[in-house]
């Protein structure tokens, strides 16, 4: 069993947050898992993109061939459309239908969308309105992964949440409590499509 998953957005967003979470729960299951940073994730504002496989067996390479992921997890649309050629038949895009307007060229968001809802397998999350609703402007990648736990397959709903507990722990509860509701609130919202 094996789950190949590519990690996209904006410097800043979160996204090495969102790897730490699904590798942490992984290893606490007994999965193998690689990660390959491919973009810079120093720049805040650059684009990023990050390879995650997790298997219960070996895992040769740390990098995902073109045709054969099982999810693209995107904190912006664009991102999201830009490894496209990465997902497998059967994958899924789980994405933030919020535009992170970060070069000049931008392309139109309506288009963005109508392309992306063209596809099998997408959810959608305006991730930043709900985590500006429930007051957590940090969490929205969080929002996302809930989002995306569903999807997920080799891990469960309920070892991902914990997962945030044992990531965020040295933050306090307070924070650990925000992530979960935060994840949850994903989790509903994908549902509603879903």
């Amino acid at each position: 069993m094996k789950t190949d998953i590519i990690l996209s957005g904006v410097g800043g967003q979160g996204i090495l947050s969102i790897a730490t979470i699904i590798g942490e729960a992984a290893t606490k299951s007994g999965l193998k898992l690689k990660q390959a940073e491919v973009h810079g994730m120093s720049q805040r504002g650059g684009d990023v993109q990050s390879n995650l496989r997790l298997s219960d067996g070996e895992i040769a390479s740390d990098l995902i061939a073109l045709g054969t992921a099982d999810m693209i997890l995107s904190l912006e649309p664009m991102e999201a459309l830009r490894y496209l050629p990465y997902l497998n038949k059967e994958g899924w895009i789980i994405t933030s239908s919020a535009p992170f307007k970060n070069i000049p060229n931008y392309p139109e968001e309506q288009a963005l969308i109508d392309e992306l809802k063209a596809l099998p397998h997408v959810i959608l999350v305006d991730v930043d309105a709900l985590a500006h609703e429930h007051n957590m402007p940090k969490a929205a990648n969080v929002i996302l992964l809930g989002a995306a736990s569903r999807f997920l397959g080799i891990l469960s709903v309920e070892e991902l949440r914990e997962s945030i507990g044992r990531v965020f722990g040295s933050k306090g509860e307070a924070v650990v409590e925000m992530n979960k509701k935060a994840f949850d609130i994903g989790y509903a919202a994908a549902d509603k499509q879903g």
